[in-house]
């Protein structure tokens, strides 16, 4: 005769969600000058800044930080054929995020001069800097060049684990330094990688019922194939 242990239990994992603020934003020598400009707002060298960075390397969030500081309106650069341009620059503050997927180049070229007649501010965030776009608009290009450039970085060593830290601090989960260090040289190089491994981590030891060692970051790292 067999005993039956019934189903088992799987842990109750709550939403967890990011917060995006200014004062939620980390800041390292990676990403020191791009948090600076923006949030100097107002006092910007010129009315509009681009900034580029890869992908994961906390853009969205410094437009989230800039939008609490500034009220501005987030649009997507594949949005802008259709909207209300002129409305949308009357309103104030504009951000453009992912210029580098793609957008209609009349209609950016409409929304730089909207901005400029209206006195306003706007912020667009790429992967690639402008100047390597295939642009068929020249007045288009004129106006990127008299934007404000600034570079946000591959998340370095600091930024990593500052982040990390953060994460399980956010989700009352305390793990020793030597983890965060084990992590940080082997997870690739960008904030969503950071956040991914924390909350798989966070996952498997709820579920195991352990603390969270470098034995078991070994394992999660592998089956993320890291």
């Amino acid at each position: 005769m067999t005993g039956s242990t019934g189903p088992q239990q799987l842990p109750l994992v709550l939403p967890h969600e990011e917060a995006l603020g200014v004062d939620d934003y980390l800041v390292s020598t990676s990403n020191q000058a791009a948090f600076n400009l923006v949030t100097n707002w107002p006092e910007w060298p010129s009315p509009i800044v681009t900034l580029q960075g890869p992908i994961g390397s906390g853009k969205t969030h410094l437009v989230n930080a800039w939008q609490e500081l500034s009220g501005a309106q987030i649009v997507g650069g594949d949005e802008l054929e259709y909207l209300d341009l002129t409305a949308l620059a009357e309103a104030g503050p504009v951000a453009v995020e992912d210029l580098h997927a793609g957008f209609d180049e009349a209609s950016l070229f409409h929304l730089f001069n909207a901005v400029r007649l209206t006195g306003g501010n706007m912020l667009m965030t790429t992967r690639e800097w402008p100047h390597t776009f295939d642009l068929k608009t020249k007045d288009l290009a004129s106006r990127f060049r008299a934007a404000t450039p600034v570079q946000v970085e591959e998340p370095d060593d600091m930024l990593l684990a500052m982040v990390m830290t953060k994460h399980f601090s956010d989700r009352q989960v305390t793990v020793d330094s030597s983890v965060i260090d084990y992590l940080v040289i082997r997870i690739e190089r960008s904030l969503d990688a950071a956040r991914n491994v924390v909350d798989m981590l966070d996952r498997h030891a709820l579920a195991k019922g352990r603390k969270i060692s470098r034995v078991m970051a070994s394992k999660i790292l592998e089956s993320m194939g890291e």
